[in-house]
């Protein structure tokens, strides 16, 4: 694959459902194979982005926690 760059969206402080919202806003700007980074607090987001990974299509190809952060990366389909 390309050296796509990865867009970030920082959603530290937000709580559910914001960073959801914030990541959907950013995936429709962004076109087809492209990455998306999204940092997160909020500790619902990591069954929320499961969730809305399978039900929209687009791939999470990593999910981790960072102390009280939480990184996904999402692969627009």
């Amino acid at each position: 694959m390309s050296d796509l760059s990865v867009i970030e969206v920082d959603a530290r402080g937000l709580d559910c459902p914001m960073p959801l919202l914030k990541a959907k806003r950013a995936l429709n700007a962004i076109k087809s194979g492209e990455q998306l980074r999204i940092l997160a607090t909020d500790r619902g987001s990591q069954r929320d982005f499961q969730v809305f990974a399978k039900q929209s299509g687009h791939l999470l190809l990593a999910s981790e926690v960072d102390g009280d952060v939480y990184r996904y990366l999402l692969q627009k389909r």
